[in-house]
């Protein structure tokens, strides 16, 4: 791995296409599971100009009006004037119902129990810790993340001429695989084709808003010779659906690590709990931040494999690029042993069953933009750290 090195990292705003697509996608598992949290769902979403395609599969345990959650997701995000709204976009649906065998709550599961529910898909996702941040994650993508949620914050309070679709990216110079300065930060805002802003003027907004407001609390500052890019195409009019189109789970990077690591091609809205390539990824990013946590690593990559049919995974292996204060293997041995990532123990541990109940607006549509990983304002359950003694050594 090299030592000095420079990389960028990407985010974009709730009403960029692919982000209203996953939000889409994932108000519906919210609302499903909030009437049944046993509830089995996947849900898809694609978008363009005037036209929003949704596609659910479910068990019919609950009665849910889908096309009326994403008109509301669509006028919640800030969509509402033609050439799409909340009110004038045509929405298609394919609904198609599942039937399969019910099974109990998993907090009121046995253990034997739980080692038979297998998994039903075969995946290998990745978890990534780093000690680059208090919530360790590597800088480049929260920056970028802290860029996206001031672009929104602006448009909201100060400067109502944008639209919801927006893009930023952060460059960061590295030293001795550590942060050392802001090389770049860019901004894509998107604004009302009434508003008679001039390019000048949307950028002076912009550098005033965002991008000072953006940095304030942040670790690294911006120097004089930090290059900063704002629209640097010219305006874009509209933005949203009107300009691009939108899929569900394909802003994989933004969800995870900005990149900066691996992560699974599986996207991870749109699923209920029971699908381990949603669940596992959470379960290899607890792992991995509890291991940088409990200091036995400045960096940890954990990959867990999964077979369908089976309910351990294959394989559980640790990268600590060089970085590791025991053997990767030790490490490796000490999660098998203090981690249960069987299915149905992640869904045991973190309660995602009964999550969505806590939050009148959903748990999981929250999670869709800004990333699911290192979220300090949900507090997410594979964002604790409470294995660290554990995996210390240490008796509790």
């Amino acid at each position: 791995m090299r030592n000095n090195f420079m990389f960028t990292s990407e985010s974009v705003t709730p009403g960029h296409p692919d982000k209203l697509c996953d939000q889409i996608s994932d108000a519906v598992v919210d609302r499903l599971l909030q009437q049944d949290p046993l509830a089995r769902v996947m849900a898809e979403c694609a978008v363009s100009t005037g036209v929003l395609f949704l596609s659910v599969r479910f068990e019919p345990n609950a009665a849910v009006d889908f096309t009326q959650v994403a008109r509301q997701v669509i006028d919640r995000v800030g969509y509402h004037q033609p050439p799409f709204s909340s009110k004038h976009c045509t929405i298609l649906t394919n609904l198609e119902e599942l039937s399969g065998q019910r099974r109990d709550r998993t907090d009121q599961l046995t253990d034997a129990q739980i080692e038979r529910i297998a998994a039903k898909d075969q995946a290998t996702v990745f978890g990534f810790a780093c000690n680059q941040t208090p919530q360790l994650m590597p800088l480049p993508v929260v920056m970028a993340h802290a860029l996206a949620r001031a672009l929104t914050a602006a448009r909201q309070q100060t400067l109502p001429y944008l639209n919801p679709d927006g893009k930023t990216q952060v460059g960061i110079e590295y030293r001795h695989r550590q942060p050392h300065r802001i090389h770049s930060v860019t901004v894509v805002a998107s604004q009302a084709e009434s508003a008679e802003i001039s390019l000048e003027q949307l950028r002076q907004d912009i550098r005033t808003e965002v991008i000072v407001p953006a940095f304030a609390e942040q670790p690294l500052q911006p120097d004089p010779q930090t290059l900063i890019f704002v629209n640097p195409d010219g305006p874009v009019i509209n933005g949203g659906p009107a300009v691009h189109d939108g899929l569900t789970g394909r802003k994989n990077g933004i969800d995870t690590y900005g990149d900066y690591a691996k992560h699974s091609s599986a996207a991870l809205s749109g699923k209920d709990p029971l699908r381990i390539d949603r669940v596992g990824a959470y379960a290899a990013r607890y792992a991995a931040k509890n291991v940088v946590a409990a200091g036995l690593a400045a960096a940890c990559e954990v990959q867990l494999s999964y077979t369908i049919g089976l309910s351990h995974p294959v394989s559980v292996q640790v990268e600590a690029f060089d970085t590791e204060q025991i053997p990767e293997e030790a490490i490796a041995q000490r999660l098998v042993q203090h981690f249960d990532f069987r299915p149905a123990g992640i869904i045991r541990d973190f309660g995602l069953e009964t999550l969505p109940a806590k939050f009148t607006d959903g748990f999981y549509q929250k999670l869709a933009v800004y990333g699911h990983m290192g979220r300090t304002d949900l507090a997410p359950p594979w964002e604790q750290t409470d294995k660290v003694s554990l995996l210390r050594g240490e008796i509790c």
